[in-house]
């Protein structure tokens, strides 16, 4: 079993989560009662929504983790599943994105955005700039 099929399964026990297609319409996507949490595209790649407001919040830890990847202006991240550990980092984000989305809207989010699989400016680890 692949590290994203293993999340996935492992993410759609999470009470407040439920397994939707994905607006993208590639891969499976988790959403909450407050829209898409997470959008698996491949064996090893899955979009997070985290919201605009919770990725400046924590920006320096997202640049600082080697899974993640970041495109400007989104709302979403890219995390790329290599390692074990990177499913607990993919966790503890999904966790970060549900209780960002309660907050939802909040200011300077703007509209809900595509996930970054429509985007192919995702900036290498480490730069958002």
């Amino acid at each position: 079993m692949t590290l994203a099929a293993r999340a996935l399964t492992q993410l759609a026990t999470w009470p407040d989560l439920t397994e939707v297609e994905p607006s993208c319409g590639i891969g499976h996507a988790l959403a909450s009662a407050h829209g898409e949490i997470a959008h698996f595209h491949s064996d090893r790649d899955v979009d997070l929504h985290l919201t605009a407001r919770a990725i400046r919040r924590f920006e320096e830890h997202l640049t600082g983790a080697s899974a993640v990847r970041l495109v400007p202006g989104s709302q979403w991240v890219t995390l790329h599943l290599d390692v074990a550990a990177d499913i607990d980092l993919l966790m503890t984000l999904v966790s970060l994105a549900l209780q960002a989305h309660q907050a939802w809207p909040v200011p300077g989010d703007g509209p809900r955005t595509r996930c970054n699989d429509q985007h192919s400016e995702a900036l290498p680890h480490g730069n958002l700039s």
